[in-house]
């Protein structure tokens, strides 16, 4: 009789063991979804003070660029070095080559048997006949 007892007690506690994993599962479900939108949203907080910083950094420099056009001498810089502006009596030299001297007029061969005088349709039509 003991033993059956004993067969009783280990079939309620392992009754008692399922209905506790039970309760475990039923409560990962319904804690999990809120979990998941806490961490989904400090993801998007902390991207968003990310892009304030940034922004603020940009607002400084802008605000630092400010002050630099409020200066006379400033604006007088730019004007010169961006539209080429000189003062009365000043003389301006603006040099457009690098120093080295390359010849562009090099070309290709069917480029230099076409002749200049013709009409834009026949040198195409004779460029596309000479390169094949």
């Amino acid at each position: 009789m003991a033993r059956r007892q004993l067969n009783f007690n280990r079939r309620r506690n392992s009754g008692r063991a399922l209905a506790l994993w039970a309760i475990f599962f039923i409560l990962a479900l319904a804690i999990a979804p809120p979990v998941k939108h806490y961490f989904t949203q400090r993801a998007q907080i902390s991207a968003l003070n990310s892009q304030l910083a940034s922004d603020h950094k940009a607002l400084e420099a802008a605000r630092q660029e400010l002050l630099l056009w409020q200066d006379p001498e400033y604006i007088k810089s730019q004007a010169r070095e961006r539209l080429h502006f000189v003062l009365p009596g000043e003389r301006q030299y603006i040099v457009t080559e690098n120093g080295t001297n390359t010849d562009t007029n090099e070309g290709t061969k069917v480029a230099n048997s076409l002749t200049d005088g013709q009409p834009w349709y026949s040198r195409l039509i004779a460029s596309i006949t000479e390169a094949g």
